[in-house]
């Protein structure tokens, strides 16, 4: 039976799964404006090129048209303001690749000629401790694995992190890289989704993940039977 904490933990992914996702900038100049208001003659804050990932929140009655976006840049700059609807495309409208099979430590998707199999292990943090640090002198939180950002903690001992996460399309084998999920913790298997891009030959993994603090939204990406890197962001 699922204790209490878990299950307000499902209720808080599922809101946040309704307001927000990964999107796809699409656009035929090649790029488009991130603006620091919902207008089209509104300031700009940045460009994103096309066929980048950005994190897009559901529009309100007052924006019309227009969503609320982040966009984490590969600088590790976060470039925030609003994107008109038409310049994007929502990662859940390509083909989902449905699940056959899904616990707290172990998914399973599969469809045609793809299948994802991601499983989760519990972390050994007292082997690992000597590798986590603090990124300020000030505040003596462990935020760093690494030397990289440790998602999902929040300050806390990560409980979970991935064991392995494997691709097979076709008659080709992918596997994440230890090195890009090595330094994400507390994985929530029940909340991830598969999408396919059958133009693009492009497949999408996204997750959720948290304990109940530092959630975070990742989102792998395998293009032509190749891994294209990811995409991690905390919009709550």
């Amino acid at each position: 039976m699922k204790t209490n904490k878990t299950l307000f933990l499902a209720a808080v992914l599922c809101f946040q799964w309704s307001l927000a996702q990964f999107a796809k900038v699409v656009d035929k100049d090649g790029y488009v404006n991130i603006r620091k208001s919902a207008d089209a003659n509104g300031d700009i804050a940045g460009k994103v090129s096309s066929d980048e990932i950005i994190y897009v929140y559901d529009r309100d009655d007052s924006s019309k048209n227009w969503l609320m976006t982040d966009y984490p840049a590969k600088n590790g700059d976060l470039l925030s303001g609003y994107i008109h609807q038409s310049r994007v495309r929502y990662i859940e409208s390509y083909r989902p690749v449905p699940s056959v099979s899904i616990n707290e430590n172990k998914a399973v998707f599969s469809s045609k000629n793809i299948k994802v199999e991601i499983i989760a292990e519990p972390f050994p943090y007292k082997e690992n401790k000597k590798y986590f640090s603090s990124s300020s002198r000030e505040i003596q939180i462990k935020d760093l694995y690494k030397g990289k950002q440790a998602w999902g903690i929040d300050g806390t001992i990560p409980q979970t992190h991935y064991k392995s996460i494997t691709i097979k399309i076709g008659n080709n084998t992918v596997e994440i890289p230890t090195a890009e999920t090595e330094n994400l913790f507390n994985v929530n298997t029940e909340f991830t989704k598969c999408y396919f891009d059958s133009e693009n030959e492009t497949l999408y993994i996204s997750m959720i993940n948290s304990d109940g603090a530092g959630g975070y939204a990742v989102l792998f990406r395998i293009e032509k039977g190749k891994y294209k890197g990811k995409t991690v962001i905390m919009p709550f």
